[in-house]
């Protein structure tokens, strides 16, 4: 049962210096450092149970994101969590409708990052209250409750409740067994080894140690140099060899004839899709590149920067997507990615979740960078990839989290676990807004933290 009233509202901006070793490297972003809003929300409960989420950025802007959390940070405070949870729809809505916070979305942007983060934390709160992972609090509740969180507010041109519940009520038939993944892990891939900005010695050094670690799904970054991405994609195929599934994601940098052409000719390397080809709000040009590629065999998938419910109906619509990535730290968390489950459910497109609510778990939502899969350590659904495999940046945020429960195999560092408890050795408390530059040692993926901000809302 849920208790307690919100009491605190830290967030913390971290960052990683991921660009100093191309990690993170694309087409249009090529000097990323890995970086989150992390909210931590507080109650006066006696069990002292916190909840933890975050929104993810590359670097500069995080303190914007961490502003707009402070925004928004009344909306929560002083609130009982069952009302909140009680009325899911409706807190929603107060978050994303602010009268005078909404005119800089509304429901994009650095405010709807904030959204999402805020409403991370609450989920996680609830589902540790309740001592279940999040996958399960969600797969546990009556149809009718799962969608009371939703806002179908202008989507019931393509999914209106009555759907939603239609298709979970034929969704009870077989749940059990679909628990069944909890034994081998949910289906993913890596990216790790292809990164843009890595020679090519690295990369053949990570794809042979993604084979040994039984990795047969495979990604690699494209839309710089089409000569450069033919070599690289040759390079690639040849590794992993003619069965293996390849991937390659544009990260948008294409207009939409340059898409077609520049995929017609990367046709050979028999990718299953192309990721972002063009800009994530060309709903018409994802349908154009997914008509003329679909002759190849080239599915569309795109996703990771849709702002909103909104711009996935109307790709679905447009038929304009075959593989549908979700964003719990770009769209409003778990609340809108069930409205677009939903919708991909009924438009009978598959989904996939691009960076995970990392309090949730993969074995629901299913997670681009989930390292759990298809190789030899697939009963670790919540190990993440962002450089060189298993136990990266984001481990240690799994780990804080008692809800992810699944993530049994490794811990934080000891920086970021000070960080986030406020042991001795960590953030100043004298002021408001305090550095923090001080490192016993490295995450485990050795990168070290190279600034971090806290600010609190009592």
């Amino acid at each position: 049962m849920v208790h307690g009233r919100v009491s605190r509202l830290l967030v913390h901006d971290v960052r990683f210096p991921t660009s100093l070793g191309g990690h993170g490297s694309d087409a249009m972003h090529t000097d990323p450092d890995y970086s989150v809003a992390y909210v931590v929300l507080e109650t006066d409960a006696e069990d002292g149970l916190r909840g933890c989420g975050l929104t993810f950025t590359l670097g500069k802007g995080t303190e914007v994101v961490v502003c707009a959390v402070n925004a928004l940070a009344h909306h929560v405070l002083h609130r009982d969590l069952k009302d909140i949870v009680g009325n899911f729809r409706g807190f929603y809505r107060q978050l994303t409708s602010d009268g005078q916070l909404r005119w800089i979305g509304p429901e994009k942007g650095a405010v709807h990052l904030a959204t999402a983060a805020i409403l991370n934390a609450v989920w996680d709160l609830w589902a540790k209250q309740e001592g279940k992972p999040l996958w399960k609090l969600l797969v546990d509740m009556d149809p009718r409750t799962l969608l009371s969180c939703i806002d179908f507010r202008y989507i019931t041109d393509a999914l209106t409740e009555e759907d939603a519940l239609e298709i979970l009520q034929k969704g009870q038939v077989g749940k059990k067994e679909r628990e069944q993944i909890l034994t081998h892990g949910y289906p993913a891939y890596t990216t790790s080894c292809a990164w843009l900005g890595y020679p090519d010695d690295l990369l053949k050094q990570l794809c042979a140690a993604a084979l040994k670690d039984g990795w047969t799904r495979f990604k690699v970054k494209v839309g710089a140099d089409l000569q450069d991405d033919m070599r690289r994609c040759r390079l690639i195929r040849d590794l992993i060899g003619p069965d293996r599934t390849l991937m390659m994601d544009a990260n948008q940098r294409w207009d939409v004839p340059e898409a077609v052409a520049w995929m017609s000719k990367l046709a050979e390397f028999k990718p299953l899709w192309i990721e972002e080809p063009t800009s994530p709000d060309d709903i018409l040009g994802h349908a154009a590149i997914a008509k003329a590629l679909a002759p190849l065999g080239i599915g569309v998938a795109t996703g990771e920067q849709c702002h909103n419910r909104v711009v996935f109906k109307q790709l679905l619509q447009a038929n304009a997507l075959q593989f549908l990535q979700i964003d719990s730290c770009r769209l409003g968390s778990v609340n809108e990615n069930l409205s677009v489950i939903l919708m991909a459910k009924k438009f009978g497109t598959r989904h996939q979740e691009d960076l995970t609510l990392l309090e949730s778990d993969p074995c629901l939502w299913g997670n681009h960078r989930t390292l759990s899969c298809d190789g030899p350590h697939g009963s670790h659904c919540c190990q993440m990839s962002s450089t060189q495999g298993r136990g990266c940046v984001n481990t240690w945020i799994t780990y804080m989290s008692t809800s992810s429960i699944l993530c049994t195999s490794s811990r934080p560092p000891t920086c970021l676990h000070r960080l986030l408890n406020g042991n001795e050795g960590g953030f100043c408390k004298e002021t408001p807004v305090s550095r923090w530059r001080s490192l016993e040692e490295a995450p485990c993926c050795s990168r070290k933290l190279a600034l971090s901000y806290t600010t609190s809302t009592p």
